[in-house]
């Protein structure tokens, strides 16, 4: 139990540092859902690891019920883990998440199918999920991985990448860069499926303007 409420602090202490709306402990003690979801997570698991049934499952059922966050008490999760607003955040039964690592609202940490076993991802350190972002399968993501909001990552993601878009692609790795970027930076992260459009369009663009000139040299 020693070792559950340590990571309780932990988890307190990561939403006062890296929320910048919170203003005092007792506001995020009282106020955040994403901290509430996961006091009642380490509790289930505790129980969840001594084999007590329906116990571990009515709770975090509960707190689905209270915060919008559903999370798996089988689930394993490290210390530190930020769920910023957190509405519409699932964590599979067989999810791994390593330190220090934020989700925001809408991330679902799904499996693909029915068969039983290893069915839900692994999530290194320092890892920051953006807001919508699927991550699905028995898939591994590295340390210091950043997945763009609405992602949807179906392959293992090496450290120190970025990936966007539908299905997830990896547009940067450790030091080499599409396009600068803050922190999960929701605006700025480069699409490489719309690059990919507009460059369409442009070659389109071009091929009107040959068929225009043809036309008007048989005129």
């Amino acid at each position: 139990m020693s070792e559950t409420l340590k990571k309780i602090r932990n988890d307190f202490n990561a939403a006062l540092s890296m929320d910048p709306a919170a203003t005092s402990k007792l506001e995020v003690a009282l106020t955040y859902s994403g901290f509430h979801a996961l006091l009642m997570y380490r509790l289930g698991h505790w129980l969840w690891k001594r084999r007590i049934p329906f116990l571990p499952r009515a709770l975090s059922q509960f707190a689905r019920f209270l915060t919008g966050i559903e999370i798996h008490p089988g689930a394993t999760i490290a210390s530190g883990l930020f769920i910023d607003h957190g509405m519409g955040v699932v964590i599979g039964e067989t999810t791994e998440i390593g330190n220090n690592v934020t989700l925001f609202q809408g991330v679902t940490l799904g499996g693909t199918g029915k068969q039983r076993g290893k069915r839900h991802p692994t999530i290194g350190r320092h890892v920051v999920v953006g807001a919508g972002a699927k991550v699905l399968g028995p898939i591994t993501i590295g340390d210091y991985v950043k997945i763009g909001a609405n992602s949807v990552v179906l392959q293992d993601v090496p450290d120190h990448s970025t990936v966007v878009g539908i299905p997830g692609r990896i547009v940067r790795i450790k030091d080499e860069r599409v396009a600068d970027e803050a922190l999960m930076d929701h605006i700025h992260i480069p699409d490489p499926i719309a690059d990919r459009f507009i460059e369409l369009q442009l070659q389109i663009d071009g091929l009107r303007k040959e068929l225009d000139k043809m036309r008007e040299g048989r005129q």
